[in-house]
């Protein structure tokens, strides 16, 4: 009887020792790992201030002047007759400037100071830049003749780094603004300066060497014209270009060609 009783009592201690041990695991409780931090961050837009460009945003026709010398070839600052090229080209790219501007254009300069050197490619490369409808380069000759006269290139050239321009669409609207330029200068200047044409890179030397091209025209990606405005080394056509008179009839004749190849966009 007694061995009864002690086994009955070992059998409750068992069930309540397993009792005790399933409440303890229904009362632990066990956390969720934590979420992983987000890897993904926002970039912010770019604000219009943020973006940077040399491209004019008025929406108007974009005439590059490109007023000759300083440049790697030449100073252009020899003095003859009383004046040098260097002058002469800055006097009448600040005055054809006020010329297409008051008739709607937006007009950038190559350089933004009379002596200021800057070379041929960077020069072509502004007009790029600024993808103007046409570039305009303003110089002034030393030979036996007199008078003015406008180059564009006919073909492609090779400079001295190896690069070969411009392209086939250059040289075919270079061909039109030469000819409606030529009208301009021939109707302005009437009477007053020698007409002798049109001509090609091909017929200066530094074109001719370069296989046809000036290096102007080689890096050019716009229409492109070289104006030869007076012969400086003659005394008459030096005697023109230097009164204010005849340095605002040159401009103002070289506008009228612009007008004629391409007329001004209005404001957008």
């Amino acid at each position: 009887m007694r061995l009864l009783a002690t086994l009955a009592l070992l059998f409750a201690l068992i069930l309540g020792a397993a009792a005790a041990q399933v409440r303890r695991g229904k009362g632990r409780r066990t956390s969720a790992p934590p979420k992983p931090a987000s890897k993904v961050s926002k970039t912010a837009e770019p604000t219009k201030a943020d973006v940077k460009t040399d491209v004019p945003d008025s929406g108007r026709t974009v005439v590059c002047i490109d007023p000759g010398h300083p440049s790697e070839v030449a100073s252009g600052q020899n003095v003859q007759n009383g004046t040098s090229e260097t002058h002469v080209d800055w006097a009448v790219a600040s005055k054809l400037r006020e010329a297409l501007e008051a008739r709607g254009y937006e007009v950038v300069m190559t350089k933004s100071s009379e002596g200021e050197l800057v070379k041929n490619k960077e020069r072509a490369l502004v007009a790029n830049r600024a993808r103007a409808a046409l570039m305009i380069r303003l110089h002034c000759d030393a030979s036996t003749e007199r008078g003015f006269a406008i180059y564009y290139p006919d073909r492609q050239g090779k400079a001295k780094d190896g690069t070969t321009g411009p392209g086939p669409g250059v040289i075919e609207g270079s061909r039109r603004a030469a000819e409606a330029v030529h009208a301009g200068l021939a109707e302005g200047l009437q009477g007053a300066l020698n007409d002798n044409g049109v001509r090609t890179d091909n017929q200066t030397k530094v074109g001719h060497d370069q296989g046809g091209a000036l290096t102007g025209s080689i890096f050019s990606e716009v229409p492109v014209v070289t104006i030869e405005m007076v012969v400086l080394s003659n005394a008459d056509d030096a005697e023109f270009i230097k009164t204010e008179e005849g340095q605002r009839r040159m401009a103002e004749s070289i506008a009228d060609g612009v007008a004629r190849f391409v007329a001004p966009a209005k404001d957008k």
